[in-house]
């Protein structure tokens, strides 16, 4: 039986569920849905990349790439802020250090689980997913070794994150849009009305959450046991919720612990959200008091892939329910901040950043400051994405071109019959189709 080696869990009813590519309740609860994995203790395989941890994946088959993070105790930047158990999980592209994401992001950890997921359970249908940048980038770069079609839906100000390594680019059909990420995601929702696609899920896909939880697999097995605390910087949070619940799954499998880590996230200000609701004490946000002048807050910020309107933080299992469940807490980090993080630990460690990767480090910093954490305190931080610079040495970045333009507009419907025939032709021929702009 193909789902035979994990079921779904509703964590509102707990009903359990068989995978068909499920990314709701059955029963119509709003409460994310949770792998139950039949072997409760990990194994780390070898020579499969990421999906050494295969048993802790919704997938069956492993997927040939080489995406793996990597966790090494810092020297340098612990030094200089005086930590002596500093781990770094780093992901993104540092081969003097073997790894080799060349994305340069987390991300490439949720594409792989999450496209063979649906080849397993969507029908053949072809993925929608839509992003601020860096996961469309991984999606399409997963897209291009395996063959996998998939339709990409970005902001047009984020037209320049989509690249690859490769020039094959004939299984993306990359839709841009004139607005920002939640328009884009938006158009997503109205697209997949089309028979041919598939909505991917966002957070609600445990194979997006389950993917980037190998950060914390592979930390544990180089950790040997869990830390007092764990440190990232988020958008919508779905990263942090991965690791609170690799971390139950570590804490089950009983050889790494007992202890749930303390969970630390940060957003960069002035567009924080989900750090405004948490200082108020509440569950819901309030877009009147969280989100004020959204499109001017999101354009100061330094780090906006972590722009998200709507992330996952009342829904039961969610951002508010982590924090709470972990004794975590909410950093807002500004820009300031976020560069003289960015300097220190690219000259202590040796390997550039990116953006939302300084908003962790210049929590860690802030948290080490404030003395909420002490020397000695085990400590996993996540660098979410870095090695552009060290990227470029190596590789060129070929452009992905964008099939279609949408400027949305409320008062035309979107013409998804136009669209149909687009993607429908992509879907029959993969051959790179004509730019078109088409105004909604």
């Amino acid at each position: 039986m193909q789902n035979a080696k994990y079921q779904l869990r509703c964590l509102e009813c707990g009903k359990t569920i068989t995978d068909r590519y499920t990314n709701t309740c059955p029963e119509g609860h709003d409460s994310l849905l949770r792998t139950v994995y039949k072997r409760k203790r990990i194994r780390r395989l070898s020579g499969k990349g990421m999906f050494d941890y295969i048993d802790w994946l919704p997938v069956e088959e492993a997927l040939s790439i080489n995406a793996c993070p990597i966790t090494y105790k810092s020297a340098d930047f612990g030094k200089e802020l005086g930590l002596k158990n500093l781990y770094i999980s780093f992901s993104g592209y540092w081969p003097e250090k073997s790894v080799f994401m060349e994305t340069c992001t987390f991300k490439e950890l949720e594409a792989p689980p999450t496209l063979q997921r649906a080849k397993e359970g969507a029908d053949r249908k072809i993925l929608v997913v839509a992003s601020a940048g860096n996961t469309s980038r991984a999606f399409a770069d997963v897209a291009s070794m395996t063959g996998m079609p998939v339709v990409a839906i970005v902001p047009k100000s984020s037209i320049h994150r989509m690249w690859t390594t490769t020039e094959n680019h004939d299984c993306i059909f990359l839709i841009s849009v004139d607005g920002d990420y939640s328009d884009a995601i938006a158009i997503s929702k109205e697209i997949v009305k089309i028979d041919a696609l598939i909505e991917e899920g966002g957070a609600r896909n445990v194979a997006r959450r389950d993917g980037m939880g190998v950060v914390e697999l592979e930390a544990a097995f180089f950790m040997k046991v869990l830390p007092n605390y764990y440190f990232q910087a988020v958008g919508s949070g779905t990263g942090a919720i991965a690791a609170w619940e690799a971390f139950i799954r570590l804490i089950e499998d009983g050889r790494f612990g007992q202890e749930m880590p303390g969970i630390v996230i940060s957003q960069n200000l002035p567009f924080a959200p989900m750090f405004s609701a948490w200082q108020d004490g509440r569950a819901e946000i309030i877009a009147d008091k969280d989100m004020s002048n959204t499109g001017e807050a999101i354009e100061k910020m330094y780090a906006d892939v972590l722009s998200t309107r709507n992330p996952p933080y009342s829904v039961k299992g969610g951002v508010y329910d982590m924090l709470g469940s972990s004794n975590g807490r909410i950093y807002g980090i500004t820009n300031e901040e976020c560069k003289i993080a960015e300097k220190l630990f690219e000259s202590e460690e040796g390997i550039d950043l990116d953006p939302a990767a300084s908003v962790a480090c210049a929590s860690l910093i802030k948290a080490v400051d404030e003395g909420f954490v002490k020397k000695e305190d085990k400590i996993l931080l996540n660098i979410t994405g870095g090695g552009y610079k060290r990227l470029r040495e190596d590789y060129k970045m070929y452009e992905i071109e964008e099939r279609m333009e949408l400027n949305p507009c409320s008062s035309v419907q979107l013409p998804l019959d136009e669209i149909e025939r687009e993607v429908k032709e992509f879907e029959s021929t993969k051959l790179l189709a004509s730019r078109r702009v088409v105004n909604v």
